[in-house]
């Protein structure tokens, strides 16, 4: 089974950027479809982005679209959440996910990494 690390959160000011790195272990990734999420407390965890196995279709929520931007590396076996236009209300635990084509929901998450958007 997969292993997910997130890396990349911190604390930046309205209107910056940051990359989210979720490294994979223990399988390939290309097999899973991955997704980030974010959770703030007292709120049910929220679909950002998506990218399906072995294919390039992507996935971004209304939220974040044209801000963010889900990609992956198969050689690396990572994959990544570029952030742009960053705002407070971005401020959240970001996790990635992952799941297998015959997996309805994602099976697999990292620890979380925080995001501080500061205004």
């Amino acid at each position: 089974q997969v292993q997910l690390v997130e890396s990349g959160g911190g604390v930046v000011q309205a209107g910056g950027s940051l990359r989210l790195s979720c490294a994979a272990s223990g399988s390939i990734l290309n097999m899973y479809t991955v997704a980030w999420f974010r959770q703030t407390p007292g709120k049910e965890r929220e679909l950002l982005a998506a990218a399906a196995y072995a294919a390039t279709a992507r996935y971004h929520s209304d939220a974040v679209k044209g801000r963010f931007t889900i990609s992956r590396d198969n050689i690396k076996n990572t994959v990544y959440l570029q952030m742009n236009s960053l705002k407070p209300e971005d401020t959240a635990v970001y996790f990635c996910a992952a799941k297998t084509r015959y997996e309805d929901s994602y099976k697999y998450w990292g620890q979380g990494t925080q995001v501080t958007v500061s205004s």
